[in-house]
């Protein structure tokens, strides 16, 4: 069989990350559908380094960039259906918003949370993503992952360890798809949840910046925007990057900021609050690949 996704080489990930900054890609795989994702594993080497990207959030790329395979699976992996007793299946590619608006049309609920998640399964499943109280892992019936030699295994939630914006699986295994659970409701009463949800979250958040979505977790019983903000933070910027003036949990790429901007601010947030008050902030940002 011939492969049929676009492979490129040397591709910047500011292209494909939601700072819009970012290290390049040695090789950079975009698969045409999940046939297609499990020929191209199974012909890497086994020890290729490998970086899953839906819509980039939560992701920063060092300066000097991946040296291994990235694949993208924005626009990619789109199949979504809903199967019997309000079971939707939906593969890795397909975007939680959109997820959102179709069940809130078909009168399903229980996922209109994920109108404020930006990226897709395949993301919200490997950190348990949530919003407005409620997570992901909440509503899922059952994963479909697939490994490096492309076989794909059926796995259910007993079989992960799930906490808050944190999941462990199978190792050498990537989320393919989920089976979600819903509950039936009211159109109307949904639709109007979901604008209800992104007018607050419009409101409250720098949703037309470049950010990755929340820098850190919220601590047990604190939130990490109020320690942030109560530390002075808020506008405080390293080179290009700065600390949000409208969320303080939320780093923007003002235009020009490079990696390392970002990464020294994290840092330097870290620090200023545990010197503060002795919390430790946990980023929910993965960052990889190698400084410049």
């Amino acid at each position: 069989m011939k492969l049929r996704g676009e492979l490129q080489e040397n591709v910047s990930m500011g292209d494909f990350c939601s700072w819009r900054t970012g290290g390049e890609a040695k090789r950079l795989y975009r698969p045409e559908d999940a046939e297609d994702l499990a020929l191209f594993l199974s012909g890497l080497p086994e020890n290729e380094p490998l970086l899953w990207v839906g819509l980039g959030s939560n992701l920063l790329v060092r300066d000097g960039g991946f040296n291994g395979t990235v694949i993208v699976t924005k626009n990619r992996l789109l199949e979504m259906r809903f199967m019997e007793n309000g079971i939707l299946r939906a593969e890795a590619g397909v975007t939680c918003a959109k997820i959102a608006r179709i069940c809130a049309r078909e009168g399903f609920t229980g996922l209109e949370f994920f109108a404020g998640i930006p990226g897709t399964v395949g993301g919200a499943l490997a950190m348990n993503a949530g919003a407005f109280g409620s997570e992901t892992w909440e509503h899922v019936e059952a994963v479909e992952t697939i490994d490096r030699q492309g076989q794909i295994h059926r796995r259910s939630p007993d079989e992960y360890r799930v906490a808050y914006r944190h999941v462990e699986g199978k190792e050498g295994e990537w989320f393919l798809a989920a089976e979600f659970c819903l509950e039936n409701g009211d159109v109307d009463e949904a639709q109007e949840k979901i604008r209800a949800l992104l007018d607050k979250r419009s409101a409250t958040q720098p949703t037309n910046q470049a950010t990755c979505g929340s820098t850190f977790r919220n601590p047990d019983n604190d939130y990490a925007a109020r320690l942030i903000e109560e530390a002075g933070l808020k506008g405080f910027a390293i080179g290009g990057a700065m600390v949000s003036e409208k969320h303080a949990n939320f780093i923007v790429n003002q235009g020009d900021a490079t990696a390392a901007d970002i990464e020294q601010l994290i840092a330097h947030v870290q620090t200023t609050v545990e010197e503060l008050n002795g919390i430790q902030l946990v980023p929910e940002v993965h960052v990889v690949g190698d400084p410049s």
